[in-house]
């Protein structure tokens, strides 16, 4: 859902006009007009900053695909994608570059999984790679693999 489907949504269940939201994170109330009523967008660090003072996760104000590897946060955009089980079964939320043959391809940190992957996701949507890089380390909390100590065995 684009943010300007969700902003109006979240800061009225909190009681919040767009002045009081406005004034939470230093901008005009014109400037939450224009994202509701979508003439702009906010950039990712200001979509941040706004799920920060919402309380929300930032993936609830992103446009999210409905299904995306649950580790690096790739969108799945075709056939043989998804990884696999160790007997051949495939995974339906992880992608073959993460998981595959039943474990982790890689053992990889989050932050480096964002330093690999950020400039390749800034060619290919054509931000800067410290937007892909801020972008990826709000998203990449928020996926299973990543949310708490126990995640790796949830795939088990």
């Amino acid at each position: 859902m684009a943010i300007k489907d969700v902003l109006p949504r979240l800061r009225n269940e909190r009681g919040l006009t767009q002045e009081d939201l406005a004034s939470r994170l230093f901008i005009t109330r014109q400037a939450v007009s224009r994202w509701e009523c979508g003439e702009t967008t906010p950039g990712i660090d200001m979509t941040k900053l706004i799920a920060r003072e919402l309380d929300v996760p930032v993936t609830e104000l992103l446009e999210m695909p409905d299904h995306y590897c649950q580790s690096c946060g790739m969108m799945f955009t075709g056939p043989d994608q998804h990884g696999h089980e160790a007997n051949g079964a495939e995974v339906a939320d992880l992608c073959r570059w993460c998981y595959d043959d039943g474990a982790w391809v890689e053992d990889i940190s989050m932050e480096d999984m964002i330093e690999d992957c950020a400039p390749r996701m800034a060619e290919a949507v054509g931000w800067s790679v410290d937007e892909c890089a801020s972008l990826m380390g709000a998203v990449l909390p928020t996926l299973r693999r990543w949310r708490d100590d126990a995640a790796e065995d949830a795939f088990k």
